[in-house]
């Protein structure tokens, strides 16, 4: 049974860690602490290259990474800076493995899950049709939260793609994305939405009640524990009443 948690801040990203603690606290009953920047507490030699290794050349090409000398020094000035890093696609689960192997040995035991809020974007390869997807959440130890994850992962509704591709052929491009959100009818999340430490909650939950039942998700899109594909789904999930199917409320639901 896991009695502590460790979430851990995400610097650059529009999410305040210490509201998701509060949140955690009051439906789980666990001891939840707050640190900052896993990258920053955890680090340890070798995580620039273990980065640029996992690193999404082709969405279509199930092989990652790179030891190119320039990549790695631009992993190591993200690591330092990491206003500076973006545009990025990594290997979720490469990722998860190598901060894993960064947790002090004593802390990986499931007794105490760690949660990283990350502002680095990240995927999974999926078997089905063999491409990258990109992910909110990878789930383990430790879980990875991408808040870039939040707004990109989920697809956005469908005449956003539309409006996109008549843009692109008026004028022989994609417009700026904040264009197309200004033009687009519907509910969606946008980079520094004011709604997004509220929506982080549900994915940071998702972790804890993983480690606990083996169960990644709920099947209830009503549900803090559903994983949404959609936009619109991750809207009605993670922002609208109520927060959990009935089977989760009896566990979670406070009052």
């Amino acid at each position: 049974m896991t009695d502590r948690i460790t979430l851990y801040r995400a610097p650059t990203a529009e999410a305040d860690v210490d509201a998701i603690a509060g949140w955690l606290r009051e439906r789980t009953e666990r001891e939840v602490r707050v640190r900052d920047r896993f990258l920053d507490v955890h680090r340890r030699e070798g995580l620039p290259e273990r980065f640029a290794a996992a690193r999404v050349l082709d969405p279509y090409d199930r092989e990652t990474g790179t030891d190119m000398l320039g990549v790695v020094r631009y992993e190591e000035r993200a690591l330092e800076n990491p206003e500076r890093a973006g545009g990025v696609l990594y290997d979720g689960v490469e990722i998860q493995r190598a901060l894993n192997d960064a947790l002090p040995e004593g802390e990986r035991h499931l007794s105490h899950l760690h949660v990283a809020l990350l502002d680095r974007a990240i995927a999974t390869w999926g078997d089905h049709d063999n491409r990258w997807h990109k992910r909110v959440n990878v789930l383990g130890q430790p879980a990875l939260v991408s808040v870039p994850g939040l707004y990109e992962a989920p697809a956005k509704p469908e005449a956003y793609y539309q409006e996109k591709g008549r843009h692109a052929m008026l004028i022989g491009d994609s417009p700026p994305r904040e264009v197309l959100e200004n033009e687009i009818e519907g509910d969606f999340l946008i980079a520094e939405d004011p709604r997004t430490t509220d929506a982080l909650k549900g994915y940071v939950l998702q972790a804890l009640d993983y480690v606990e039942t083996g169960e990644p998700f709920c099947d209830d899109e009503c549900c803090r524990l559903y994983n949404a594909h959609r936009q619109p789904e991750l809207i009605e999930a993670q922002l609208r009443e109520p927060e959990f199917c009935t089977e989760h409320a009896a566990t979670y639901e406070t009052g």
